[in-house]
């Protein structure tokens, strides 16, 4: 019997699909575990839409739900070359093609502003960006699925609330990423809400101690989990849940440490 059955039944795990489909499929449906199904590398070319279906069907005849996580690597949405926004968008269009064979929760996307390469052209990196996720957003929104843009590389929420506040659409929604905001922005998740509470969605949980980008389980580095719980529940803020870290040991650490915070 599964001890964080009320929090898997709250909770999403982020799985590379590829790894879900030859390694993990029977530990999530024994467990009932919702997948945040990751669709970065190699196979996302190659895989046949019926190895999707099939995945999909063995979830839902579980009544197992899940959410997409759109690649994000090399890809530049608000990039200034059209050939690499072609290609970026191509490939991006490709999750929400899946969004009718999965019928996630959220299609999470990163939003990709970096300063250091953005900076000085702000206004043409925000007008491409722009444009690509009003795009994707229209495929989001003929399935009544949520976008959910995450921070990363953003030291700031400047970027994300101008962006939304451009999409204006109530499909265009934030998720906060925990790890992100030590190991990339520096800061706090205070930093970054209450500026985008309004368009808050989504929860990607994960620790690290400031130097990098670990994944590490809650609860075992920096991050103020307490804090951030606690804020949630005083602003009654119900974002969908997601655990990203990278082992089955971290993933029953991380649920231990959820039971204590909720």
């Amino acid at each position: 019997m599964n001890p964080h059955s009320h929090l898997t039944a709250r909770c999403f795990v982020n799985v590379p699909f590829d790894r879900l489909k030859n390694e993990y499929l029977d530990f999530f449906l024994r467990h009932r575990l919702k997948p945040e199904v990751g669709l970065e590398g190699d196979f996302f070319y190659t895989e046949p839409r019926e190895e999707y279906a099939a995945v999909a069907r063995c979830l839902q005849e579980a009544g197992l739900p899940c959410t997409l996580h759109a690649p994000f690597f090399d890809l530049a949405p608000g990039g200034s070359d059209r050939e690499v926004r072609r290609v970026t968008r191509a490939k991006l269009r490709r999750t929400f093609e899946l969004i009718p064979i999965f019928k996630p929760l959220s299609v999470v996307c990163h939003l990709s502003y970096e300063e250091n390469k953005h900076g000085n052209k702000k206004e043409a990196w925000f007008k491409h960006g722009l444009e690509t996720w009003r795009e994707l957003l229209s495929m989001a929104h003929r399935c009544q699925t949520p976008l959910m843009l995450e921070n990363t590389y953003e030291d700031n929420p400047e970027q994300h609330q101008l962006m939304f506040e451009a999409l204006q659409s109530p499909y265009a929604r934030f998720c906060l990423d925990t790890g992100h905001t030590l190991a990339f922005a520096k800061n706090s998740w205070r930093d970054w809400l209450p500026a985008l509470e309004p368009w808050l969605g989504q929860l990607h949980l994960h620790d690290n101690n400031g130097g990098s980008d670990d994944h590490q389980p809650i609860g075992t580095g920096a991050f103020d989990f307490p804090g951030l719980f606690e804020y949630l529940k005083k602003r009654r803020l119900n974002p969908i849940i997601t655990l990203e870290v990278r082992d089955e040991e971290g993933l029953w650490q991380s649920f231990e440490a959820l039971n204590r915070l909720l």
